[in-house]
């Protein structure tokens, strides 16, 4: 790869604005220079973006797989091949997620994760999302039952002494000990998410109190308003809702919420608190049928169909088979978002939110330059990595 890279003839999506026919300087991976007017780089190898619109990479934060392989198949290839399935869609920073497992289940992808983190793929990891295994039993969606458990001190410091890679962790905070595990993971820097999930408002504010700043995949398996003794109580959507500065994610393939519940979300949380999330499991970009959740030794069947992964009797979704570029098209043509405030969602408040934001999701001199380029209908066009093209279409 040369030295100097220029991107041309594209409209640049920046924080704050587009730049029509921008141009952007690339210098050993990282952002060197935007500018409306032309760049003085006769050194510098030279990509004509089409007049399409050249945007941060997609910042995935809670992703299970694609390509045929889960990050709980184990093996380093299968880290690979969901990274170069994914880089396809535009996605170029992910948080590789562990499901409900054993401890030695959790801590072998913890092993491999590892191993494989530093190694070139088609997207950055940046750590490691533990979903599970502390959750509500009556909220457990298509988390497996058999390893649905409490909050263990013995199992999960184990867990956290086993590996540096672990960032962010999603739990039930209802469930006994939570809180004081999420106090614990926040002295170690590691995000603790409120996830599949029966608390009411009153349990939910305790834990954001504790460190738990974030709700995993909102509406999907957590508590409404709920009756107890007759009496009404706000369950975790509406405590998202009133605790201003607590973060969510949704998954916005347009199957797991309704457009009405997208605009609601967008209308009350604003693009500055919401990550899009494709919670994607190995069915992403291959074709309709029988799949597994999880890892081919010990995973659930489920089918897929009608462009969303269900447990065979359909009585829940399991996981999704959306790629990045869907979740922003569904925000821009059904949802009706403006086309920065989506791209943001699936880039800089992401990054703001794993604590990445000093050096990915934003396209300004500085950062790595980890781009993609996508037309009118949010077809990726180029995707690169720190100035790598990782894919052409």
């Amino acid at each position: 790869m040369k030295e100097y890279k220029k991107i041309v003839n594209g409209r640049i999506i920046t924080p704050y604005r587009m730049i029509e026919r921008g141009e952007l300087l690339i210098h050993n991976g990282i952002i060197e220079a935007i500018s409306e007017m032309p760049i003085s780089a006769p050194e510098a190898e030279e990509l004509d973006a089409g007049g399409n619109y050249i945007a941060p990479g997609f910042i995935d934060i809670h992703i299970h797989g694609g390509g045929d392989a889960d990050f709980m198949d184990g093996t380093t290839a299968d880290f690979l091949q969901v990274a170069a399935a994914h880089s396809k869609h535009g996605t170029t920073a992910m948080l590789p997620t562990i499901l409900t497992s054993t401890r030695e289940e959790i801590i072998r992808a913890l092993k491999v994760y590892d191993a494989v983190s530093s190694t070139a793929a088609a997207t950055r990891f940046l750590g490691v999302h533990i979903e599970g295994p502390y959750f509500s039993m009556e909220q457990r969606g298509a988390q497996d039952p058999r390893y649905i458990r409490d909050p263990d001190p013995a199992e999960y410091q184990a867990i956290l002494n086993s590996s540096s890679a672990i960032k962010r962790w999603s739990i039930a905070p209802e469930k006994p000990g939570a809180l004081l595990f999420g106090r614990i993971l926040r002295e170690r820097g590691i995000l603790p998410s409120i996830a599949h999930t029966d608390a009411i408002y009153e349990e939910v504010a305790q834990a954001f109190e504790q460190g738990y700043s974030l709700v995993t995949h909102l509406y999907s398996a957590m508590s409404g308003v709920t009756r107890r003794n007759a009496y009404r109580y706000g369950g975790v959507v509406e405590s998202a809702f009133l605790i201003d500065e607590m973060d969510v994610e949704i998954i916005a393939d347009g199957k797991h919420l309704p457009v009405e519940l997208l605009k609601l979300v967008y209308k009350i949380k604003g693009p500055e608190h919401i990550a899009l999330i494709t919670d994607a499991m190995r069915a992403a970009t291959m074709p309709e049928g029988k799949s597994i959740l999880g890892s081919r030794r010990d995973g659930m069947e489920v089918i897929v169909e009608d462009g969303v992964a269900k447990l065979p009797d359909r009585s829940a979704f399991a996981g999704s088979t959306a790629t990045a570029d869907r979740l922003v098209r569904t925000m821009v043509q059904q949802a009706d978002v403006p086309l920065l405030d989506a791209v943001r969602m699936m880039t800089a408040t992401p990054a703001r939110m794993m604590g990445v934001g000093d050096r990915l999701g934003s396209l300004q001199e500085g950062k790595a330059a980890d781009i993609v380029i996508f037309d009118e209908q949010i077809r990726i066009q180029k995707t690169l990595v720190g100035g790598r093209v990782v894919y052409e279409r």
